[in-house]
């Protein structure tokens, strides 16, 4: 069951923390979260799943920035949540989504317990121009039975900005190096 805009108003506080908060931005069952100023890049050509990727960071400007296509974006919202009791989700709002943007590319499913911003894999099916502060995703929230397990993570549990990939904590022992593979690009 996911809950209505007037349950999530009434769970604030308690089973749901969203700051800062403004009432304007409820929907009958979602809440608009907006995008904040900065984003990051990846500087690898090919990604490692088993390394920190560098990355650089782009700040949006009041006019705007145009997002190229092929390119991944992480971006995070202004909003920092919390979430007890309850599983929390974001979706690219369909206004956005029929500009061809994906705001996240798999990664739009919460955990009971996660605390923080969250963060965007953004993808833009052609050029389009993005603006800061924009609302460009919906939090909502389902019922959860049987016991539960908050969320607890070393990784993405109570960021602070944006989030770059740390798969790479899960699949690196620092006793091993990881095997490297090259490829020529012709």
């Amino acid at each position: 069951m996911i809950l209505s805009g007037e349950e999530i108003k009434q769970r604030r506080g308690t089973d749901i923390q969203i700051d800062p908060f403004d009432e304007k931005k409820v929907n009958p069952n979602s809440y608009n979260l907006s995008l904040h100023d900065e984003l990051i890049v990846y500087e690898e050509i090919i990604l490692d799943m088993r390394k920190s990727n560098r990355t650089r960071r782009l700040t949006i400007p009041e006019e705007g920035m145009v997002l190229a296509p092929h390119q991944l974006y992480l971006a995070r919202t202004v909003e920092r949540t919390e979430t007890h009791n309850l599983v929390p989700m974001i979706e690219g709002r369909s206004s956005v989504g029929r500009l061809g943007l994906f705001v996240h590319v798999t990664a739009g499913f919460g955990d009971v317990g996660f605390a923080g911003y969250w963060t965007l894999e953004m993808f833009a099916v052609q050029p389009i121009r993005i603006y800061p502060g924009i609302e460009i995703c919906q939090i909502f929230y389902h019922q959860i039975e049987g016991d539960i397990k908050e969320y607890q993570s070393n990784k993405y549990q109570h960021n602070r900005d944006i989030q770059p990939s740390l798969l790479f904590k899960e699949l690196t022992n620092k006793d091993e190096t990881p095997p490297q593979m090259e490829f020529k690009f012709q």
